[in-house]
């Protein structure tokens, strides 16, 4: 339920899966803050990757729940299934409709008395201008009916977004992007940083960090690369598809740890001499989570990073997705000082207090919009 103005009104919650727990996950969950009662609509979820305030939730499946491997995790493969899994969902008890999409939750179908209101991470990178990317180590055969397979998601991904009433974006860079792909305009309200569970330390480390879903545009083997070269001491948190070839390439000075529960990533953040954020994304949560202990952030300097990072006070950028370019921000970073309390108060502006409260607006505005108050 939402209320407004004495008024309750049926509220559900939309998000694309609960498979390995990231930026996206902890957003949906924080959507539970402002609409405690309402059931969570998801294609499936893995059990372990559940957090408490989830695992007491109203979590409703697709038929998709019953495909999905518990033990090793297969969900990507039920992409040309996502879109039925979806629409299969009936919404038309609901007035309010939160979706969490950065892939097909925004395509539900809704009554027509309702609000749709998505909050978009991004348009889906795998079917947009990061195809090539995704599908550059296929085999010729693969990619090609990858490439067709994509062809059909990417028109029903375009027509699915005429079904949600206001967008909101994650980012000015994913605004972007809503209104290249979907001609649709956004408004821009960041993601939620724990700041009161991410606080400084007292104690200074000599290492560098990762903490990272162990994906391969998230680039984490650029770090591994460059730490290897310079003999620098690295630990990567984090658990995907890339954790054993990362493994292999780990020298001496290299910890792969794996996923970690929070209370040790946040040890790890404190004592960190520098966050590393090699990919380009979207947002990106964790170098905000890294700042907000007081840590400086070496981040490529594209995408999200340019509006969480300020370069030459909280961290700095490099300029090319390389090694030689990671090394020279590396660099570069000794010979500044950063403080830590300008970390923590550039952190502070994206708590999870600002996010609920402009989020909150954000609702109650459309709703005055769609004239359903």
């Amino acid at each position: 339920m939402f209320e407004i103005n004495n008024q309750k009104y049926r509220t559900a919650i939309i998000h694309d899966w609960f498979c390995n727990m990231g930026g996206g996950d902890k957003v949906a969950e924080t959507f539970l803050d402002i609409m405690p009662d309402s059931p969570v609509y998801t294609s499936c979820y893995l059990e372990k990757s559940l957090t408490p305030r989830l695992k007491a939730a109203d979590i409703r499946v697709s038929f998709l729940q019953k495909f999905l491997h518990q033990k090793k995790d297969n969900h990507q493969r039920f992409l040309p299934l996502m879109p039925v899994a979806f629409e299969s969902f009936d919404m038309t008890a609901y007035d309010i409709i939160l979706s969490s999409s950065s892939c097909c939750a925004k395509g539900v179908i809704t009554g027509p008395g309702a609000i749709h209101i998505c909050y978009c991470h991004t348009p889906m990178r795998y079917a947009w201008e990061f195809f090539g990317e995704y599908t550059e180590d296929m085999k010729p055969l693969k990619r090609k009916i990858i490439g067709l397979l994509m062809n059909y998601i990417r028109i029903w991904d375009a027509i699915s977004a005429n079904r949600v009433d206001y967008f909101i974006a994650n980012s000015n860079n994913v605004a972007k992007r809503i209104w290249k792909h979907y001609r649709r305009k956004a408004t821009v309200i960041y993601p939620p940083i724990d700041t009161e569970y991410f606080t400084p330390g007292r104690e200074d480390g000599d290492f560098y960090l990762c903490v990272s879903r162990l994906v391969k545009y998230k680039r984490i083997d650029l770090a591994v690369q460059a730490c290897n070269r310079l003999k620098a001491s690295l630990v990567v948190i984090g658990q995907g598809a890339e954790y054993e070839r990362l493994k292999k390439m780990a020298g001496a000075t290299l910890k792969i740890l794996g996923r970690q529960p929070d209370d040790v990533i946040r040890e790890y953040y404190r004592r960190c001499k520098a966050f590393i954020f090699p990919g380009e994304e979207d947002f990106g949560m964790t170098p905000l989570e890294a700042q907000a202990c007081g840590r400086p952030v070496i981040a490529y300097g594209k995408g999200g990073a340019l509006e969480t990072v300020i370069d030459g006070k909280t961290g700095i950028f490099f300029e090319e997705q390389t090694v030689e370019s990671l090394i020279q921000g590396m660099k570069k970073l000794d010979g500044i000082k950063i403080e830590k309390s300008a970390c923590r108060e550039n952190a502070e502006r994206f708590s999870v207090q600002t996010f609920k409260e402009n989020l909150r607006e954000e609702i109650e505005r459309r709703c005055r919009d769609a004239d359903i108050l």
